[in-house]
């Protein structure tokens, strides 16, 4: 009974967060100076007569409701996108429904991608460094942790590209499929992983920097408590100590920290993204800034908001997971 109470209250709370959220963002973008309506009609401005073209922009306005009150657009804006209608895309003339599931995919599957090369190698070697501490396994592991993630992304991609793309051409610099290729099935999830090797390999850098820090204090800490010593005195083997014992109550603040660090990284994709050319939400997010697209904007900026709540909760739900003791209403 709860657990079903606290859900209900994070789900009222998620809710209220979300709505203001969505009102602040609105009037933010609105108060931004640009007029989506030239901006859609792009050259026609010249080349029609005025009277001609006032009255396709006057359509034009009505069609998009932008000649509408900011409350009345607002409560239209948000009606329709809980429903599903994002809304109409002034740079691709299209609906954004029908423009973001491609690119949606994409990032989706180069985060994905990315955590799982992170998780795979920072927690093997969090747990390595905290077992072997003061070696110099650990102060070698330590170093190149700290160079890791001290470095920005950007800066870490354009010396990939250097390394990997033009000095060594292992790598394609940019784009997600090889241009012309007609591969199918197999190939093409092939030459797909190919071009996301290096915005992968770029992504994971930080995040294996920061989360293999965190795994090893707090395995460091773990390691250090009296169950530790009286399984050791039990006789268990080490393996069991450090993996069943020892990881499993380091895992709390594991948990937090990846948890962040995942909202974080669907955010921080738009950068590289926009390095590599790569076809996601990021790139659709500048291009949208660039040409004053506010649904696409907007629709990429509330989907990075329910990510960063819903993560809040799921958080939460971890705890329990890891550790039986931590309550929900708690």
């Amino acid at each position: 009974m709860g657990k079903g109470r606290y859900l209900l209250k994070r789900l009222i709370y998620i809710v209220f967060v979300f709505f203001i959220i969505s009102i602040l963002m609105f009037f933010i973008y609105k108060s931004m100076p640009g007029d989506p309506v030239e901006s859609m009609l792009g050259s026609l401005k010249t080349s029609m007569r005025p009277d001609a073209y006032q009255e396709l922009y006057d359509r034009t306005a009505e069609r998009l409701g932008v000649n509408q009150p900011l409350p009345v657009q607002y409560f239209a804006w948000i009606s329709n996108m809980l429903t599903g209608n994002f809304g109409y895309s002034t740079q691709y003339q299209r609906q954004v429904i029908d423009v973001i599931g491609a690119p949606m995919f994409n990032t989706i599957m180069l985060n994905l991608f990315t955590m799982i090369v992170v998780f795979l190698v920072s927690i093997f070697l969090g747990i390595a460094t905290a077992v072997h501490k003061n070696g110099v396994f650990d102060k070698g592991v330590q170093v190149v942790t700290i160079v890791g993630y001290s470095i920005p992304s950007f800066i870490i991609a354009l010396l990939a590209i250097f390394a990997f793309a033009v000095k060594i051409p292992i790598f394609p610099i940019s784009g997600i499929r090889t241009p012309g290729s007609e591969a199918t099935g197999i190939a093409a999830a092939l030459d797909v992983a190919w071009h996301m090797a290096l915005p992968v390999l770029v992504m994971s850098v930080s995040g294996i920097g920061g989360i293999t820090r965190y795994v090893r204090a707090s395995m460091i800490d773990a390691l250090r408590m009296d169950y530790i010593k009286t399984a050791r005195a039990k006789g268990l083997r080490e393996k069991t100590v450090i993996y069943v014992h020892a990881f499993r109550n380091a895992l709390i603040p594991i948990v937090t920290i990846t948890t962040w660090w995942i909202i974080g990284l669907f955010g921080g994709s738009v950068v590289i993204e926009s390095v590599f050319l790569w076809n996601g939400l990021g790139k659709m997010l500048i291009d949208g800034l660039m040409n004053r697209d506010f649904s696409i904007v907007l629709t990429m900026q509330m989907f990075y908001v329910l990510l960063s709540l819903a993560g809040n909760v799921l958080m939460d739900i971890a705890y329990t997971i890891v550790d039986p003791r931590v309550r929900l209403e708690n």
